[in-house]
């Protein structure tokens, strides 16, 4: 996965299957002015860090990453709920966006859930997920492929950088929810001594693979061990970093 510089923003480009047109970034903790727990590139505005550092970095975003518009932010809330990118003025509540025009930028902010970038084939349709392991268990993924209303053989999905399986301690009480829905889901936990380990990437390639997405790539990133990244399991207070996605409306790409 490639990584970028650009006006001191440090930022990573997913390395998928995506079409030329579909664009996608995933900021860091470099750059930015925010200070204290969420000292560097923090783009929420829910975490108690200074409201004017977060619309500075924001700023900052838009021109560092040559977005085409103002990304369309989300109140996110742990569901599963999909909403058309294009209609949101002010932030709606809402775990996943969709874009089925050129120039709406779809984005999520994490530190340890996973963001998921999907787009089709024909560059017509980009979205964004938020998916913890609340949004996992109850369909988001799910919910997102629905709003993209094509066949899922020909949508491309990445798995961006989240907790990963070494770090992410949950009780049995989650376990049995997860292979209560799903029993194949049991293969996403290790025990690993007096503890389980959940493996929230793979529980999302595999939803994303049973739902017929044609083509699956992750980052294998580790939010509780990269530096590079917020995690709200290792820091507590802490900043959270953007994934975007995004039709290029440029005319000369194909």
């Amino acid at each position: 996965m490639p990584a970028s510089v650009d006006a001191g923003i440090s930022f990573l480009v997913p390395d998928w299957d995506a079409p030329a047109r579909v664009q996608a970034r995933i900021t860091t903790r470099d750059g930015g002015i925010s200070r204290g727990a969420w000292t560097g590139f923090n783009l929420a505005t829910h975490v108690g860090d200074d409201p004017a550092a977060v619309a500075a970095n924001r700023s900052r975003l838009a021109s560092a990453l040559a977005v085409p518009a103002d990304p369309r932010w989300l109140t996110q809330v742990h569901g599963t709920r999909c909403v058309d990118a294009a209609t949101i003025d002010t932030p709606l509540e809402a775990d996943a966006s969709y874009a089925w025009a050129a120039g709406v930028v779809c984005a999520v902010l994490t530190a340890d859930c996973l963001p998921i970038l999907i787009c089709d084939r024909a560059a017509t349709r980009v979205a964004a997920v938020h998916a913890g392991w609340r949004g996992l268990h109850d369909g988001v993924i799910a919910a997102a492929i629905a709003a993209l209303a094509v066949p899922a053989a020909k949508l491309c999905a990445w798995i961006g950088p989240g907790i990963g399986v070494d770090a992410y301690v949950v009780g049995e009480d989650l376990r049995e929810r997860f292979v209560a829905r799903e029993p194949a889901l049991a293969t996403c936990f290790e025990r690993r001594g007096g503890d389980w380990h959940a493996d929230l990437s793979a529980m999302a390639r595999r939803q994303l693979d049973v739902a017929g997405v044609g083509a699956i790539a992750a980052s294998g990133l580790c939010t509780f061990t990269d530096p590079r990244f917020y995690s709200y399991r290792r820091d507590g207070v802490t900043g959270r970093f953007a994934s975007l996605v995004w039709i290029d409306p440029s005319p000369h790409l194909p």
